[in-house]
């Protein structure tokens, strides 16, 4: 069995960028003892994710560019190590910075540069610039070709998301977070690689970090096998609260299988009798404030 391998780089972070990109570095070399094909870092990595409790302007001064020695030097690092890595950052971007994931192939090419397209504007998220548009990239790895996906947290909580990844041919999706993955949070994570056929790789920061408690997972969306009277469990892998790196094998011959054989994902979807999902006028009375399309 030729098991891609995805580390989620379960850690948490220092009090500057540079002891974040020197930790990350540290960690990226340890996910590939492990034998990582690809690792994943939680949300905004190179800030830390540390923009709750602090003035608006003073957190905007920490955005970099995704062009930055910070991002690059672990473009560099994927190709040294031969690993894919999916580095999160605050972006610095126009008038407002971006909460961005850039993926590095193994050979340290850059992939997508992908902004959280459902920002948290409830919240301190509304001074940030929303992504256009999800991505989905061919990924060269030691298994083989992978199409790869991101969402990042809030993403999750709309099947929207997944689904549009889904039809742009994805079959794996990473998702940085920083958040409790509490049961609900898990259980939509479940839902979207069950529907979708798609596995399904989470990394949030340990409990050591405020509004976070680990729960990193990872779920390969297969349902059903054949010989088994039931369903399985989709869950491979999940974290406990503890800071540390947390290694998952997907057997992509199975999923692909899987997708060619079963009935979920795109196969008996009516997308005509879905227009009102994007029916402005039906949407307008349950528009809140600070709504941005």
């Amino acid at each position: 069995m030729n098991l891609l391998k995805i580390a989620l780089l379960q850690i948490a972070p220092g009090n500057t960028p540079e002891e974040n990109l020197q930790k990350g570095i540290k960690s990226c070399r340890k996910a590939k003892e492990y034998g990582a094909d690809i690792a994943l870092f939680p949300e905004m990595w190179s800030n830390g994710y540390h923009i709750y409790g602090r003035p608006v302007s003073a957190w905007k001064e920490e955005a970099i560019s995704a062009e930055s020695e910070f991002v690059r030097t672990f473009g560099r690092l994927a190709k040294e190590l031969e690993m894919a890595v999916g580095i999160t950052l605050l972006e610095k971007y126009e008038d407002a910075p971006r909460n961005s994931l850039v993926l590095f192939d193994r050979f340290g090419e850059r992939k997508f540069v992908f902004a959280k397209v459902h920002t948290c504007d409830f919240d301190v998220e509304r001074n940030l610039t929303p992504g256009e548009d999800f991505y989905v990239t061919a990924l060269d790895t030691a298994c083989g070709e992978v199409q790869v996906g991101a969402m990042i947290c809030y993403d999750r909580e709309f099947p929207e998301s997944a689904r549009i990844l889904m039809l742009k041919g994805a079959e794996l999706i990473l998702v940085p977070n920083a958040c409790p993955m509490e049961i609900n949070r898990l259980s939509q994570l479940r839902a979207r690689a069950f529907e979708n056929m798609t596995a399904i790789a989470t990394c949030n920061y340990p409990g050591s970090v405020p509004d976070c408690n680990g729960g990193s997972s990872v779920f390969d969306g297969v349902a059903y096998l054949p010989g088994l009277e039931h369903s399985r469990d989709t869950c491979l892998l999940k974290a406990d609260e503890s800071e540390g790196i947390f290694v998952s094998g997907i057997d992509l011959e199975q999923l692909r299988n899987y997708r060619e054989n079963e009935v979920h994902g795109n196969c008996y979807r009516h997308p005509k009798k879905y227009g009102l999902l994007v029916d402005r006028k039906v949407q307008e009375p349950f528009i809140r404030e600070g709504y941005r399309e």
